[in-house]
């Protein structure tokens, strides 16, 4: 297969809000709106988990990054059934002890990250040890009035989902109270939503007075909104569904999920900056697997129409698969660690990362459930 080259224009960065108008298109033929068969989604799943296991045999810390490649292999093991990835998922929890980057009194969402792949592995083989740490961290934080730490959108991935997790365990309410105080307080308090579209600033800093594109227009990161979108998904998962918030995290996904549509590319990706089709154009795989995994989950729950919206999920996949998966699993097209669409350009076939590959088999496992 030969390897696909697109052009990116690389420049600095420099945010006012409106969504474009125009959509990016691509040098490949547009993707199919309709998604393959079942088989054939678990065997790119299979085919892309299997590239990095092999290609790592040192399973890596137990950080946000490739906590968020466990969190994806856990669900590919779900659809699959293969003991490989959990033997692989087990093996790096227990060399961390299943403890938290910074110890349990740290409050940075990034260190909370690994709970989700703990909690997974509780949930099929259950045992104290496994939460003890997980537990401890957040208690702590529920035991606290602050409630200004999640200063940066991606932080809503990382932690919503082991509070309502760990919350609903325990039957204790108190997790969920807290978990929406630190929500809204960077949802409103902090401004990162923007009510017009749903889609949320990386951080402060992004607001309309910040940070603008080249061209003037804000900077709406699309792996920030990824991960916030991801964040609600997991979020809605776990809680029940009479807990007061369940229907404004509904709302808010939805919404979110809604302002993609029309700023979707004609390859199936989106820009790494939503709302700037001209800045540093391009597919880019982090943002548009977390896109897919979302809007699967949204139809699959029945909270968007599958006539309207599943078309536009089939679209991120086929484009994700025919553009960016290597014949031999390698991911590619996925922006490194970063906090903008700046961050580690240029963005290319050769272009990899663990969350990348996690986010990727979330989407996989997701819309495998709206196949036969």
């Amino acid at each position: 297969m030969k390897r696909r080259q697109f052009l990116t224009v690389g420049t600095a960065v420099m945010a006012a809000p409106a969504l474009p108008s125009v959509i990016t298109s691509a040098a490949a033929a547009p993707p199919p709106s309709s998604l393959p068969s079942r088989a054939s989604i678990v065997a790119v799943v299979r085919r892309v988990a299997d590239h990095w296991i092999a290609t790592h045999s040192n399973s890596g810390d137990n950080g946000w990054a490739r906590a968020t490649f466990f969190s994806g292999l856990m669900a590919a093991h779900k659809l699959t059934g293969e003991v490989r990835y959990l033997n692989y998922a087990r093996a790096w929890a227990e060399r961390h002890n299943y403890g938290i980057p910074g110890g349990v009194s740290t409050r940075h969402a990034d260190n909370h990250n690994c709970i989700q792949t703990y909690l997974d592995l509780y949930d099929l083989e259950p045992s104290a040890n496994k939460l003890t740490a997980a537990t401890e961290t957040l208690s702590r934080m529920v035991n606290s009035s602050k409630i200004d730490d999640w200063w940066w959108c991606d932080a809503l991935h990382m932690a919503m989902p082991p509070f309502a997790r760990i919350g609903r365990l325990r039957g204790d309410p108190a997790y969920w109270t807290k978990v929406y105080q630190l929500y809204n307080h960077s949802k409103r308090s902090r401004r990162l939503w923007i009510p017009s579209s749903g889609l949320w600033y990386r951080d402060e800093r992004f607001l309309p007075t910040g940070i603008l594109s080249p061209n003037g227009k804000p900077v709406i990161w699309s792996r920030g909104d990824g991960w916030v979108a991801a964040g609600h998904v997991k979020t809605l998962k776990a809680l029940p569904a009479d807990q007061a918030n369940v229907a404004e995290y509904k709302t808010g996904l939805t919404q979110l999920v809604g302002s993609l549509r029309s700023i979707q590319r004609s390859d199936g990706f989106w820009n790494v900056n939503l709302a700037d089709p001209q800045h540093l154009p391009g597919p880019e795989t982090s943002g548009t697997a977390f896109f897919a995994y979302s809007t699967a989950y949204a139809v699959r729950a029945g909270l968007l129409s599958s006539v309207t919206y599943l078309p536009m999920a089939a679209r991120a996949w086929n484009g994700m698969v025919q553009t960016a998966v290597h014949p031999d699993g390698f991911l590619g097209y996925v922006q490194k660690v970063g906090d903008r669409p700046e961050s580690n350009q240029p963005v290319n076939y050769e272009s990899t990362a663990d969350f990348g590959v996690g986010a990727f088999l979330l989407a996989g496992a997701e819309l495998a459930l709206l196949t036969n």
